[in-house]
């Protein structure tokens, strides 16, 4: 099974997993939109340092189903 096979599955059958990707794409939809507001003030600033952090705290968990999930998964 490929990666982006397993990642579909996931999608399909994971409730944690749709909710963490989904949470990790509302941040980066939000991080996108930060950026393009210059100069920011330091709650848009502390914002976006809160974001990143948010982002891969769900990437890191999502990584840790995928590993738990697909042992055999071929990238």
């Amino acid at each position: 099974m490929t990666r982006e096979t397993l990642i579909e599955r996931l999608m399909a059958e994971n409730e944690e997993f749709r909710r963490l990707r989904s949470e990790h794409q509302a941040h980066d939809q939000e991080l996108e939109a930060l950026r393009s507001i210059s100069p920011l003030s330091a709650d848009q600033q502390w914002r976006v340092s809160e974001l990143k952090k948010l982002k891969l705290m769900a990437k890191d968990r999502m990584e840790v189903i995928i590993r738990s999930t697909g042992s055999g998964v071929t990238a």
